[in-house]
């Protein structure tokens, strides 16, 4: 029940984020920071379970400057990241113990690149011209294939698939991830030409009227569209498998205790980890070729 009730207060302010209009981007973009330095303490807390001893606020700064760069200047984000790993691997040079400074170091930058990096394809994929619809369908495929997985794992889930990180996932799970990921991508679609066919031009008009950042679109074939929610389904269990292992490398069940339900922020946002970063580069491969 917990669950459910987190996610039920959880999924609209999402979707009011999402859906905001283009000078609200700061907005989502202060939202998806937020989260991203709650992601990145728990990350650290894993990795002193193993012996490293990151330093927490120089990472968290590290991480909030790529944000607020990233809002203004986001063709400077490679080199910045490369500075302020540099920077960091200087502080742990001087402020850590020598034979702890490989450790802390390695763990302070993969933070940057796993919880910072790996973010920042939100604010990016909602700047582009059909951004809210693109994130609407990375965000409801990957809770689609999630709830799927776990529901269906549950009741006829018999081959594990990595017991040693997830015990609980099994083969029919990923499955079953996977058929609803594309189930809801086609729903979506569906919904977004119901809502632009020619006898319901009067709602779609009033829509784009009253807030156009909500009108969705999707404009290429339909088969795309499944082709992409079954990437984005496979980047997110990849996604869900590797914050697990991380999680057992640490000897932890959860990464935290923030969403009642869901155990921590990491544990939410695992498979949006990988998912976003993927789909952001599949968009740039398809406007490329």
């Amino acid at each position: 029940m917990k669950r459910v009730l987190t996610a039920v207060v959880l999924i609209p302010v999402v979707l009011v984020l999402v859906f905001l209009g283009p000078r609200w981007q700061w907005m989502f973009s202060l939202a998806v920071a937020v989260v991203s330095l709650l992601a990145g303490w728990e990350y650290m807390s894993l990795t002193q379970r193993c012996g490293a001893n990151p330093p927490r606020v120089a990472t968290l700064v590290a991480l909030a400057a790529l944000f607020v760069v990233n809002f203004q200047w986001p063709d400077l984000i490679p080199g910045l990241f490369g500075i302020l790993g540099l920077g960091l691997l200087v502080y742990c040079t001087f402020f850590k113990p020598v034979e702890a400074v490989i450790a802390s170091a390695a763990a302070a930058i993969f933070c940057l690149l796993y919880t910072g990096l790996a973010l920042l394809a939100l604010p990016t994929l909602r700047a582009q011209e059909n951004g809210p619809s693109l994130l609407l369908l990375l965000l409801f495929a990957v809770w689609a294939g999630d709830t799927s997985a776990y529901y269906f794992g549950r009741a006829w889930g018999r081959h594990k698939m990595a017991p040693k990180l997830s015990p609980g996932k099994s083969w029919e799970g990923a499955v079953a991830s996977v058929v609803g990921s594309v189930l809801m991508a086609w729903a979506l679609v569906g919904l977004a030409n119901l809502l632009q066919a020619p006898w319901n031009s009067g709602v779609f008009a009033w829509m784009e009227r009253v807030c156009p950042s909500a009108v969705i679109s999707y404009p290429n074939e339909l088969w795309y569209w499944l082709l992409l929610a079954v990437i984005i389904n496979l980047a997110g269990q990849v996604g869900d498998l590797a914050e697990s292992a991380l999680k057992r490398s640490a000897g932890m069940k959860d990464s935290g205790s923030l969403l009642p339900g869901h155990g921590g922020v990491l544990d939410r946002i695992d498979a949006l980890l990988l998912a976003a970063p993927v789909l952001w580069y599949a968009q740039v491969i398809h406007q490329r070729f």
